[in-house]
């Protein structure tokens, strides 16, 4: 003879058997709930391959060295490393370096963040970065595959320096396909991620 012991349908999302001649519980998924997870996986990810990112990070000092060159310098401002993914196009990045532009990340008289860079130093450093679409959800090892290939992010990385420039920011940059070594100084700490 068996026992069932189930849930009712309009309540429960799960039916479980027991058995006295099975060692364990058998637990079968309703059909439900295994679609509305499939769905939900594909909205985060179509979620995550739409946005250009934008880490912003407030610093006292900011730089980028290429080997035993200083390629890029920044006193008080903002240094922001920005990632490109594959549907990023130049729309994109022209509201990233608005955004940054406009970011109150930096203090009033008050000490109070009621200030942009745009109000007070106009100073940005701008460092490209693929590493903002690293996945490491399926694991340990992170997967780099939503990120933009050189040849597709080092024209919209530009179009930020160069929109940041057009609204009259003073930008150093990093240099594409070099190891960089980045020295920030992060100022509170105060550090927003952007994604537009």
């Amino acid at each position: 003879t068996s026992i069932e012991a189930t849930r009712p349908p309009d309540i429960g999302l799960t039916n479980t058997v027991a058995r006295p001649d099975c060692s364990s519980t058998m637990s079968r998924v309703s059909p439900i709930r295994t679609a509305a997870a499939a769905h939900a996986r594909i909205r985060r990810r179509a979620w995550h391959h739409r946005v250009v990112r934008g880490l912003v990070q407030r610093v006292r000092r900011a730089s980028v060295t290429v080997g035993d060159e200083a390629v890029g310098e920044i006193g008080q401002g903002l240094c922001v490393l920005v990632g490109v993914t594959h549907d990023d196009g130049v729309t994109q990045a022209v509201k990233l370096a608005d955004k940054i532009w406009h970011l109150r990340v930096m203090d009033d008289d008050a000490g109070v963040m009621n200030r942009s860079v745009a109000d007070t130093t106009r100073a940005v450093l701008v460092v490209s970065q693929f590493t903002l679409y690293g996945d490491a959800s399926g694991g340990r090892r992170p997967s780099w595959i939503a990120a933009a290939r050189p040849e597709q992010a080092e024209p919209l990385v530009d179009r930020v320096v160069s929109r940041l420039r057009e609204l009259g920011a003073t930008v150093a940059t990093g240099r594409f396909r070099t190891e960089m070594l980045v020295s920030i100084d992060n100022d509170g700490p105060v550090t927003v991620l952007l994604e537009v």
